[in-house]
């Protein structure tokens, strides 16, 4: 990864590993709020030379700090400064929407010594969208700038009418500002002494709060509290492997980092760099994969999406009534309509996953008057789907790009090269995903059900049939019996996309095959052409398309293989479970314990996982896997509006003791202890104040 990253609500810093903002990199480095890039440029120079670097280390999601030294350098009197004689230490953090610099010289050569200790900052306004270079003909922007004695304001009219500004101030006042960005200090250092500054850069937009600037060790307090509030509303978990436990505090400052409260409580924006935003699709499998983290993450993404729900046709964005949003945008581009995020609906699954999110939450808290709430949601969402989302009326759901500046592919697979027959030609739409089709039968049965004890016994009747015709109708159209497996999709002439790929996987999840298709599934998944070692390939080696350094054609995606992890559970698979689990894990340790949002999907033979290019990282899917992982390890399965949470753990290799408390189910909490005892998994129930029964086992209602 060329960047490092820090984030707080919805401003994030990217910067290089000297805590620079550099002018020549080309990775995008910048202060990013509201697709905005409102500094391009912050690079510290001593006598015109870099810092050469000791160290850099991150704290939580919002602290970096850098610890470099200086190169030889020739000082202000003509003498030569050895390397290594000044120690320099660059904090930053961002709190209450601004970003903070604490920058400290220590003298640690023989001789007093006097430097220049030059900033140069730049602000371009840039949207996210050109910095990625996704729009073909860039704004043309001319920044004005502002000096004072202490402060260098950068100033600019979008073609949005909105005005927005880059606030830097500077204590102590610098000797020098120019207009041209430098701010200059003339640093004189006895032996052992020290100097620092302090700086304050906030993004302002016309019409929103504006930051002050805040006592910087009252800041750091505040940062330091929101951490530990975090901790404390999620789920504790410990195990014996100090490994698998980094893995985890890793994933937890990462979900924490992603992070934006956008009015109804803490939401996961997708990923960082390209991608901090809400996200329909990428939310929703979030919170489904950290309910048993904290579920108060998903309550905020059904109250957000639900908010932007499709309340009309509207070719430009891919909008119809009751489809939840894909992408939604709030920058100059979005604002003048150069793009079709305000928001943009261009996702076919994003629709039947926010069902069964609403559901699966129930099941979680037995919140009926939150679920009472969103019942006008939910049966926007399913007439969404009979009515607009099965175009033809075969009984599947089918996508298709209206849009012109829309997304071909409405899958989560999404490249356009991903949906792709055995041939290597590429399919046309409409196309009926395989994946997709099992999220709706999941999303009819759940809320038949749910419905029924609800008392309303006659929509839940025709949902039931209505799931019990696409089970039955499935695996006519999509199994492939020479591969023995499920075809990626139907094509626009309802032709198989033959491809051998890892959406079948989901099928499991969903519940949607029976037992015998089910078998040949899995042992598919776990074939040699499928399982890399490390994860579960989207795509079969032996397919004319794969290509283990693309992006959706034969890398591993974590998040992907954590929902056939859960399908594997369901139907029963538990040591095949275990054994991706036990690859993701190895993997996990690669990278840092960060795992990104993709690799590629080289065997594990042929070495280390290899990172894929351009993956974000941290990502939300990706952060919330190990957490979906340990429920699929634990059996876990709540069922609070019957009074029971069902239980029936079976630990990897790599584990033999798990302690999990404050685990939040209904209205309390449950403290478990599982442990490996000869060849067996045995659970001990350490607290419970949820009144509910805790029962061994799983049966068919709870998988």
């Amino acid at each position: 990864m060329r960047y490092s990253v820090i984030k707080e609500n919805d401003i994030f810093l990217l910067f290089d590993r000297l805590g620079d903002v550099s002018k020549a990199e080309e990775a995008g480095l910048g202060l990013y709020t509201r697709d905005t890039r409102f500094l391009s440029r912050m690079e510290c120079y001593l006598n015109g030379r870099k810092p050469t670097l000791l160290d850099l280390k991150t704290e939580g999601n919002n602290e970096a700090v850098v610890l470099a030294t200086n190169p030889e350098l020739t000082t202000v009197s003509g003498s030569v400064l050895p390397p290594n004689s000044l120690f320099i230490r660059r904090h930053l953090f961002i709190s209450g929407g601004a970003l903070y610099e604490r920058i400290l010289l220590r003298n640690y050569h023989r001789q007093e010594i006097e430097v220049n200790l030059d900033l140069y900052v730049e602000a371009d306004f840039t949207d996210i969208f050109e910095v990625r270079g996704c729009i073909s003909e860039e704004m043309g922007r001319n920044p004005s700038v502002t000096v004072g004695r202490q402060e260098m304001v950068f100033h600019y009219r979008g073609a949005d009418g909105l005005a927005r500004r880059t606030e830097i101030k500077l204590d102590p006042a610098p000797d020098a500002v120019s207009g041209k960005g430098r701010l200059g200090y003339q640093v004189k250092l006895p032996v052992d002494g020290t100097f620092g500054i302090t700086v304050f850069v906030a993004p302002l937009i016309e019409g929103e709060p504006r930051p002050s600037v805040q006592n910087t060790t009252a800041v750091l307090r505040s940062i330091k509290k929101s951490r530990r509030e975090w901790l404390r509303g999620c789920t504790e978990i410990v195990t014996d492997n100090a490994d698998f436990n980094a893995w985890i505090k890793q994933s937890l400052n990462d979900l924490r980092a992603l992070m934006v409260d956008f009015g109804d409580g803490l939401f996961p924006v997708a990923g960082i760099p390209w991608f901090a935003v809400p996200f329909g699709r990428d939310s929703i499998i979030t919170a489904v994969q950290t309910l048993m983290l904290n579920p108060s993450i998903a309550r905020a993404i059904i109250r957000t999406l639900a908010r932007y729900q499709g309340q009309k046709v509207d070719p430009w964005r891919d909008e119809q009534p009751g489809k939840i949003p894909h992408e939604i945008r709030r920058g100059e581009l979005a604002n003048i309509k150069r793009i079709p995020h305000t928001p943009y609906y261009g996702t076919v699954d994003a629709t039947p996953l926010f069902l069964v999110l609403l559901s699966e939450y129930y099941h979680w808290t037995g919140d009926e008057a939150f679920l009472r709430e969103y019942l006008p949601a939910v049966d926007y969402a399913l007439g969404w789907i009979d009515q607009y989302g099965d175009r033809d009326g075969d009984g599947f759901v089918e996508y298709l790009k209206e849009s012109p500046a829309g997304i071909e592919n409405q899958g989560w697979k999404d490249s356009g090269d991903s949906i792709v027959h055995k041939s290597g030609a590429l399919a046309e739409a409409p196309i009926a995903l395989a994946e997709v089709q099992g999220y709706i039968y999941d999303a009819k049965v759940k809320w038949a059900a749910i419905l029924d004890r609800m008392g309303y016994y006659g929509k839940a009747a025709e949902l039931r049939q209505s799931a019990g015709s696409l089970k039955q109708n499935f695996l006519q159209a999509f199994w492939m019996e020479g591969d023995g497996f499920i075809a990626l999709a139907l094509d626009k002439n309802k032709r198989q996309v033959e491809t051998v790929a890892s959406n079948g996987g989901h099928c499991l999840w969903s519940g949607l095959l029976d037992k015998q298709s089910a078998q040949q599934v899995v042992r598919r998944l776990l074939a040699p052409d499928m399982f890399s070692g490390y994860g579960i390939r989207t795509m079969s080696s032996k397919a004319r398309a794969y290509n283990p350094i693309s992006y959706h054609n034969g890398s591993v995606w974590p998040h992907d293989n954590s929902l056939i992890v859960m399908g594997l559970v369901r139907y029963g698979f538990r040591q095949e479970a275990n054994r991706v689990i036990e690859g993701l894990f190895q993997a996990a340790r690669y990278f840092n314990y960060r795992l990104p949002e993709l690799f590629c999907g080289f065997a594990r033979e042929e070495g280390r996982p290899v990172p894929y290019p351009a993956a974000c990282s941290p990502q939300a899917w990706a952060a919330g896997t190990v957490f979906l992982l340990l429920q699929a390890i634990l059996g876990l399965f709540p069922r609070v509006a019957g009074g029971e949470v069902f239980l029936d753990p079976v630990l990897p290799e790599s584990i033999s003791y798990m302690r999990v408390k404050n685990l939040q189910v209904g209205s309390g909490t449950v403290d478990l202890l599982v442990q490996r005892e000869g060849g067996s998994s045995c659970w001990e129930l350490l607290r419970n104040s949820s009144g509910l029964r805790i029962v061994r086992g799983l049966t068919h209602t709870a998988a």
